[in-house]
């Protein structure tokens, strides 16, 4: 009866012994430091969100851009091609004058004034439209970027999201722990 009473008392010893390095194991989880974890984690949250609407302003307004340059693009090759025809008509003009007035007549140079004016316009409208194209490129470059900062904003505020209900999870089962803890500590002292 003695030796099993020795046994029963260092069994409980032992076991009281690990309930009180549980307790302290649960303790020593500062939930005030999982708090601020969280806290953190949703500081996080509210920045990236912040980022991904800036990042998809700027998109939207390179997109703006994209359209018009576009517009501008179609616009100045519409003008080229119109001086392109007139060139062709003082073209045919000048050739009608020379051959009806003679080369160096007062409407073939009149004609050679007009067709050269026209070279000049069609000329700047294709450096409008070599401008444009280098906008254009440089426009869809830009939103190209945005969207790729966009889609790691979307990257970062899921993982953002997973730590925080991470963090929540494992202070929910920490409370879980410490109850149970102080519940068999409570039973373990009272003999029961």
């Amino acid at each position: 009866m003695n030796a099993e009473r020795v046994v029963r008392r260092g069994v409980l010893a032992i076991a009281f012994a690990g309930l009180l390095a549980g307790g302290a194991y649960a303790q020593s989880q500062d939930p005030s430091s999982q708090q601020q974890d969280i806290k953190d984690d949703k500081k996080d949250i509210r920045s990236d969100k912040k980022d991904l609407a800036k990042d998809r302003a700027d998109r939207n307004a390179d997109q703006h851009d994209i359209n018009k340059d576009k517009r501008d693009l179609a616009a100045d090759r519409k003008d080229r091609n119109q001086d392109q025809r007139d060139i062709n008509k003082d073209k045919s003009q000048l050739a009608s004058d020379v051959k009806k007035y003679g080369a160096n007549s007062s409407q073939a140079q009149a004609d050679r004034k007009d067709l050269h004016a026209d070279r000049v316009d069609r000329n700047k409208d294709q450096k409008d439209i070599n401008h444009d194209r280098k906008d254009l490129t440089k426009d869809r470059a830009d939103r190209n970027a945005d969207q790729r900062d966009i889609n790691k904003d979307k990257r970062d505020l899921r993982a953002d999201r997973k730590d925080r209900n991470q963090d929540q999870k494992d202070i929910h089962k920490d409370k879980k722990d410490l109850h149970r803890d102080r519940s068999d500590l409570r039973h373990d002292k009272h003999g029961h």
